[in-house]
């Protein structure tokens, strides 16, 4: 009882717990089903968030290329869906029914080989953890053991996004081209474009959400979050320490992998599309940007600014649809300019120590007041004859005469 009275007690399982009263209870008796499914796919984007804080901020490697490992964890869901949909009665007014429709209109007559396997959703899902983290990891044991990082790791991680993009755009015929794989519509028969699926998508998404918030701040707690944080301030004392430096990167980066191919998976199930245009090098900055502006060293930060940052895209685009680009960038510049920490930043240095002058000048006062009440004496009540009351009132209102005139009367 006191091991989980001290755990309430921390800040940091505050915050948590206020996040998660915010997204399991608030949104959904506020908001309807067409905003709550808008809301859904903005905490998509703060897996992200959290993966670039575990990175960024406290490994202190900057990744331009997000969006790769978002967008392939995306197209393994995708893939999956996809063929689900494409069933022979579906497409039987295709020339080849039972393949998908950008195949068939890209002349292909038969399921290539490497998609078969997709037709099962548990190989699917260990697609979704297992290709991302393998590209990360091939990435970043290529680049951290030659010690490439800061700046040239960022434009790697650009081109690698780059690169991607132009492979899933040329492949048309194998990946949906431009467009993407639209019109997903089932998993294993159940319709996930209703208001009930909807729902269930969305608390399914924000448990995950709150999951792997838990376990990257379990992570900061232990041994390796205090190696990633040594690590990132006084890298070669670390190495010099006897640690491994590059595998340490490695494993932050795949874990940042791992978890934007987690919130890409869960983009498609509640969008019910995937396409290229979320794994270039625009999405990917853009996904720096929420980390940036909720704080890239507070895990519940980073989903704040992520759902601040889509929020205002949102609304700038409904409302200045000429203009929400640059309002857009006006937010990240000021946030960023008066705020270097992010939101998270700004609670930490002016709204906690606020409140904490606040309690104390509160207690002040209470303690100052109950001093003040046992010094003051008590005053005994002055018990008078009810007979003498009246003698002693006249007395009281009757005038003192001078001397000679006291026995005049009018």
């Amino acid at each position: 009882m006191n091991a989980l009275k001290s755990l309430l007690m921390r800040p940091s399982t505050g915050s948590i717990l206020v996040l998660a009263a915010i997204l399991l209870v608030v949104f959904p008796l506020t908001l309807d089903i067409f905003r709550l499914n808008l809301v859904g796919k903005y905490l998509t984007y703060g897996f992200v968030a959290i993966g670039l804080v575990m990175l960024w901020g406290h490994a202190g490697i900057l990744s331009l290329g997000q969006g790769v490992f978002f967008g392939l964890g995306g197209y393994m869901m995708a893939m999956f869906l996809k063929l689900e949909a494409s069933d022979p009665e579906s497409t039987k007014i295709q020339s080849t029914p039972g393949i998908p429709d950008f195949m068939d209109w890209n002349q292909l007559t038969e399921l290539p080989l490497w998609w078969e396997p997709f037709r099962s959703l548990p190989f699917a899902l260990a697609a979704v953890i297992l290709v991302p983290a393998i590209l990360a990891f091939v990435i970043g044991f290529a680049m951290f053991k030659r010690r490439v990082g800061g700046v040239y790791f960022a434009i790697i991680t650009q081109a690698v996004a780059l690169i991607l993009t132009v492979l899933i755009i040329g492949q048309q015929g194998y990946t949906g081209g431009v467009n993407g794989m639209t019109d997903l519509k089932t998993m294993l028969g159940w319709d996930i474009r209703e208001d009930g699926s909807k729902l269930i998508l969305y608390y399914v998404c924000a448990g995950l959400l709150l999951a792997s918030i838990l376990a990257c701040r379990w992570i900061q707690s232990s041994k390796l979050g205090t190696l990633l944080l040594a690590m990132r301030d006084k890298e070669d004392r670390v190495r010099f320490s006897g640690y491994d430096v590059a595998m340490f990167k490695v494993f932050a980066f795949v874990l940042a992998a791992i978890l934007a191919a987690i919130g890409g998976a869960m983009f498609t199930l509640q969008v019910g599309f995937m396409s290229p245009s979320f794994v270039g090098i625009v999405p990917s900055i853009e996904m720096v940007i929420f980390a940036a502006v909720g704080g890239r060293m507070s895990l519940v930060g980073a989903v704040y600014g992520a759902l601040l940052v889509n929020f205002g895209k949102t609304y700038f685009s409904e409302s200045f649809p000429d203009l929400w680009l640059f309002l857009m960038a006006a937010l990240f510049i000021g946030v960023t300019m008066a705020f270097p920490n992010g939101l998270a930043g700004l609670v930490e240095s002016h709204l906690k120590p606020w409140w904490r002058r606040r309690r104390a000048q509160r207690a002040e006062q209470a303690e100052r007041l109950a001093a003040a009440q046992a010094s003051w004496p008590e005053q005994p009540e002055s018990r008078v004859p009810a007979a003498s009351a009246p003698a002693s009132a006249a007395g009281a209102a009757a005038p003192k005469l001078p001397g000679g005139i006291s026995g005049q009367r009018a």
